[in-house]
Formats: structure tokens, C-alpha cells, sequence
């Protein structure tokens, strides 16, 4: 019995080393994971909520044009519409879906999609975002020779264009113990004091193009009322895949100008490696390919109102795309305008003690 004793004893004077290690290893995981969310509350006021529900508006305005090398070039957009949705939020993490109201029930693939997915802190944030555009665009100038009478195509819809987006950006910001990002444009804390910070990021984002130049030359045909018309080949492709590996760089401000009451403006340019495959009318999927770099920019405005239980606010956010190559070009402008009304709930344990003293 006695050697029994003694070997149990023995094998916790073991353990005990490894114990205090694997104590201090999750004391150093944890100590990480809090300074990713370490702010000066001199200049920033921290979260008082664990849960957010927030009900959103948004309008979105896309711009593309398609351009050949021979001068052949066609601007599409769609009309702007307003979509509704339901936003909710747990901490770092921000969840929310919109649709269109006046399109219900109306056949899913003319409708716009959009899936967004946050995780913000005080020192970095992730955009995870997914769109499809629908088939609602219509054409807002075109540059198809001198033979064409261009106002005749103004305005008409096109449906032989579609477009999708699914990436991810990260971004750092530098003076994350002063300047809040998330104040501005997800509303989990507080700026107290004007202030500003340097940004840097990394983005990967693949987009999809289907273009129908054969339904651009008939409704060419049919509105200029033209026996015979031809688009330049740089733009009789079926679908285009772009892959865009981007670096960016920039600088945002907040400026609190009242309490509770902040603006935000931020700038990035980004330096974005292209790669793209598309296959043109009548070949295989090997039609054609470039690989160029080119530079895109990124901005971002915000006014918001926030008493830590109630908010409400409007952002601007605008991106610029440019992909150039010999064969054609695009450019691609992509902006939406939200409006906002939130609540916080669910108070943090450390603010229920402040608030029973």
C-alpha cells in the first residue's frame, strides 16, 4: 500500500510541470487574443453590449464598360434600387442578408444577390462578401462607330450581361489604440476623440463576367433599325473569369464633431495582380488569357450617431476596378449607400457592476 502512495504521489509531482505549462501556454493565447481589441478609452469607448440587431437599407450602384483595342465600347448599369435587410451581431462578429422588396416573387435570376460576412477588431477587421448583380442592366452609352446613332440605345435594357463577385479583403489598422474603425462602419465601439491612423491590406477577389454580344447586335439592329451590324471581335467573348490579388494602402480620419456624433473618411489605393481566362464565341475553353497589374482604389464615409445602446447612421463605400490588355479593357465601378437603425443588448458583466454601484 505504502509504495502505492508513494508512485501516486509521484506521477502528480510529474504532472504538475506540464499543468503550470499548459496554464501558461492558454494564459499567452489569451493574452493575444485581448490585444486585438486593446484601445485607449481616453479616445475610444468600448462596447458596453454583447448582442446587436440592426435593420438596414442599402442602394447599390454598379457601372461596367466593355472596350476593344478597335474602339468598339459599351457602358452598363443597372437602375438603382433599394434593398432591405436584417442585420445581427455578437461581438466581433457581424451577420446580415438584404433583398429587394418590389421583386418578390419575381424569377430569381434577374434578382441581385448579396452575402456579407465581418469579424471586426480594434487591429484588424475581414470582409468575406459574396454578389451576383442579376440580369437587370441596361445600356447607358455605347461607341460602336460613326454608322451608329447612339442615343437610340440609351436606357434600353440588355440582358445579355451578368456579373458576380465573391472575395475576401483583411486590413490592419496602425493606430488601432486611438482610431476606430469599427465606430464608423460597424458600430461595436465609441470615437471619443477625433483622430486618425494609417491602413494596410490584402485582399483576393474572383469575378465573374458573361457578355452576349450577339444580343447587343441585334437590339442594335433593331433600334438603329440597320440590316447589317457587327461588334468589334475584342468583345465577342461568352464569360470572363477574373482573379485579382490585391495590396492596398491608405489613411482614414474620424472626426467626432458632436457627442455621440462622428464622421469618417478613408482612402486606399490599392496595387491589384490580374489574372483572367475567358473563352470567345465558337472556340474552346482556352479562348484566351492575360495576367497584368494594375491599380484600383478603395473609400469609405461614414456618419454615425451612437449612445452605446442606440445608433443609426449612413456609410458611402466605392471601389474602382481596371483591368487593360491588349485584346479589350474593363472598368468597373462598384458603390452602395446604407442606411441604418440599430439597438445593442445583452450588457457585459462589467458594465452590470458599474451600473448596480
Amino acid at each position: 500500500m505504502r509504495w502505492l502512495c508513494t508512485f501516486i504521489i509521484l506521477l502528480l509531482s510529474l504532472q504538475l510541470p506540464f499543468q503550470a505549462e499548459g496554464k501558461r501556454k492558454i494564459g499567452k493565447i489569451r493574452k493575444v487574443v485581448r490585444g486585438f481589441s486593446a484601445i485607449d478609452t481616453s479616445y475610444i469607448e468600448p462596447q458596453h453590449y454583447n448582442y446587436t440587431v440592426m435593420l438596414q437599407s442599402t442602394f447599390n450602384y454598379d457601372f461596367y464598360r466593355l472596350a476593344s483595342t478597335s474602339g468598339h465600347s459599351v457602358d452598363l448599369s443597372p437602375d438603382v434600387i433599394m434593398k432591405v435587410g436584417p442585420y445581427v451581431g455578437w461581438r466581433w462578429f457581424f451577420f446580415g442578408y438584404t433583398f429587394e422588396l418590389q421583386n418578390i416573387g419575381v424569377d430569381d435570376g434577374k434578382l441581385k444577390k448579396e452575402f456579407d460576412f465581418s469579424i471586426y477588431s480594434s487591429q484588424i477587421g475581414v470582409d468575406l462578401f459574396y454578389r451576383r448583380t442579376g440580369s437587370d442592366y441596361k445600356i447607358r452609352d455605347v461607341q460602336l462607330g460613326e454608322e451608329i446613332d447612339r442615343s437610340l440605345l440609351e436606357g434600353i435594357p440588355f440582358n445579355g450581361v451578368n456579373v458576380g463577385i465573391t472575395g475576401i479583403n483583411a486590413y490592419y489598422i496602425f493606430n488601432h489604440n486611438r482610431f476606430s474603425y469599427p465606430a464608423a462602419f460597424a458600430q461595436s465601439t465609441c470615437q471619443k476623440i477625433s483622430c486618425g491612423s494609417w491602413i494596410a491590406g490584402i485582399g483576393y477577389t474572383r469575378n465573374s463576367l458573361e457578355f452576349d454580344s450577339q444580343k447587343l447586335e441585334t437590339i442594335v439592329k433593331d433600334k438603329c433599325q440597320i440590316e447589317s451590324f457587327e461588334v468589334d471581335s475584342g468583345l465577342k467573348f461568352n464569360k470572363v473569369n477574373y482573379y485579382d490579388l490585391s495590396f492596398s494602402g491608405g489613411y482614414a480620419y474620424n472626426w467626432v464633431f458632436a457627442r455621440n456624433c462622428l464622421f469618417c473618411a478613408s482612402a486606399q489605393l490599392a496595387v491589384a495582380y490580374k489574372r483572367s481566362h475567358g473563352n470567345t464565341e465558337g472556340t474552346g475553353s482556352n479562348g484566351f488569357e492575360f495576367d497584368n497589374i494594375n491599380l484600383d482604389g478603395i473609400g469609405r464615409f461614414g456618419l454615425v450617431y451612437n449612445n452605446t445602446r442606440w445608433y443609426a447612421g449612413v456609410s458611402a463605400i466605392l471601389h474602382t476596378n481596371n483591368y487593360s490588355k491588349a485584346r479589350f479593357e474593363t472598368y468597373n465601378i462598384f458603390g452602395s449607400l446604407n442606411l441604418y437603425v440599430g439597438y445593442n443588448f445583452g450588457l457585459k458583466s462589467r458594465y452590470r457592476k458599474k451600473k448596480t454601484t
